[in-house]
């Protein structure tokens, strides 16, 4: 189950997903200089309250880590498994979408916001889902192969 290539990269997937979960995604910076901190779950200001508005970025990141995770297990239903790695990878494209639009509705007119180096994580993950898809197709070409010959 492990020793195949794509059970280490859907692995590897799902710790970036939980890494950026865990991390900040980026800051904005106020004219005062006063940081606020963008996390996947909430909006931190500068003076310690907190705005649950991107809970929605934590709930795809979220259900992105389990689908890689539970692909991972699906190594005998292979075209199972690329249509679970596949909506995993449109998922995280649409986390893309969902946090330039909290980005830009988060934002006020006076802030600025610079990025984290964990937002650069679900492209990584979005690579790795793409070398999976193409490692499972290649297992299913040959277990094909193997079934013709008997």
């Amino acid at each position: 189950m492990i020793q195949r290539i794509q059970s280490v990269y859907l692995l590897v997937v799902t710790i970036l997903i939980i890494i950026c979960l865990c991390s900040p995604v980026g800051s904005y910076i106020g004219s005062d200089y006063s940081v606020s901190a963008l996390t996947n779950l909430c909006l931190t200001m500068a003076d310690g309250t907190k705005d649950y508005a991107p809970w929605a970025l934590f709930a795809i990141l979220l259900v992105v880590a389990v689908l890689a995770f539970g692909a991972i297990f699906m190594f005998k239903k292979r075209m199972l498994q690329i249509r679970l790695t596949i909506f995993s990878t449109i998922l995280l494209i649409g986390y893309y979408a969902t946090l330039a639009t909290f980005i830009f509705m988060l934002k006020e007119e006076s802030m600025t916001f610079s990025l984290s180096w964990t937002a650069c994580l679900p492209l990584v993950a979005i690579i790795l889902n793409w070398l999976a898809i193409r490692a499972i197709g290649k297992d299913e070409v040959l277990v094909k192969a193997y079934d013709r010959l008997r």
